[in-house]
């Protein structure tokens, strides 16, 4: 099919060589031959009238046509693909749709089970593709690459619609032998203190650390891994303070020898909130999905300390 002298069936290749900057990863992503993304690329240069690609050295970079043509691409695929993706009706218990769901190793550990429980309860037959949060992570929703994003509300895009979860306070947690046990931590004993720190592996922002780090707030960093779910092992046994949500330290402190204590600074509420492309807000099936989010956050009203939204 043709749309102004332009085969649409180049879209897809200059969507992956404008993404991937490469002939040869294009290829191997679109399950063609080498030969063949070379000859699109040559025809993709002749109507564009523009090189798209040149070489560099021993890498291949955009030409400013091609950096302004990336985003709209993206945007026109993704668009089709929402299009062509949404059925009329959605029925979890025949479907065998994989849902690609973005989040941090808190709400892997925290949520996610809630959910894939209450999905078995009902019957789903659909499959779940749990991603790892990035820097950035809703440009992985305007890619098309993420259906449903779980995130700190800072972290969400104005640009698509959300819904707030639920809040989670962070806290301290603390060996229940070490000094700092039997009484609240102070501001003083927090600076002093050594601790322990979840840095995100793959460059994404740690929402706490961020506002300690505005409120001029320098942790004494003995201490550095990448989940959160794991910092309040790491203190046990030692005279370390580790800052997490309130719903980590309460599931930690029924198997594990910690205090909570609250921070000693008026570090605000974490608000978790999901997001998806604004083209599948009336996807049933993300609107299905949703609903089971919202089932699994009620579930959490059960647990001291967290405050979910009113229905």
């Amino acid at each position: 099919m043709r749309f102004k002298q332009l085969d649409l069936n180049l879209l897809v290749a200059l969507d992956n060589l404008l993404a991937l900057q490469s002939v040869s990863a294009a290829a191997e992503r679109m399950n063609m031959s080498q030969s063949a993304m070379s000859n699109a690329l040559t025809r993709l240069r002749t109507y564009f009238d523009d090189q798209l690609l040149v070489q560099v050295g021993r890498r291949m970079e955009l030409t400013p046509r091609a950096v302004a043509m990336q985003r709209p691409v993206r945007d026109i695929l993704v668009r089709i693909e929402a299009t062509i993706e949404t059925a009329p009706d959605f029925d979890p218990a025949r479907s065998e749709r994989v849902f690609r769901i973005l989040l941090s190793d808190y709400s892997l550990s925290v949520l996610m089970p809630r959910v894939l429980a209450a999905a078995q309860e009902m019957g789903a037959t659909v499959r779940f593709d749990l991603l790892p949060q990035t820097a950035h992570p809703y440009h992985l929703l305007e890619k098309g690459e993420a259906d449903l994003l779980v995130s700190p509300e800072p972290y969400a895009s104005e640009d698509h619609p959300y819904e707030r979860l639920y809040t989670d306070p962070y806290v301290c947690v603390v060996w229940s032998g070490s000094r700092h046990a039997g009484r609240p931590v102070t501001r003083q004993g927090f600076l002093e203190a050594g601790h322990a720190i979840m840095v995100p592996p793959n460059s994404a922002g740690s929402l706490e650390a961020e506002m300690l780090a505005r409120m001029g707030v320098e942790r004494r960093v003995e201490v550095r891994c990448f989940s959160f779910s794991t910092l309040p092992h790491l203190v046990v046994g030692t005279e370390r303070i580790a800052t997490v949500h309130g719903l980590i330290a309460r599931t930690a402190t029924a198997h594990l020898p910690l205090e909570v204590s609250p921070l000693p600074f008026p570090v605000e509420t974490l608000t978790q909130v999901m997001q998806w492309h604004s083209y599948r807000d009336s996807d049933p099936g993300i609107v299905w999905l949703r609903g089971l989010f919202a089932e699994a956050v009620a579930s959490l009203g059960g647990i001291d300390g967290v405050d979910t939204p009113d229905p």
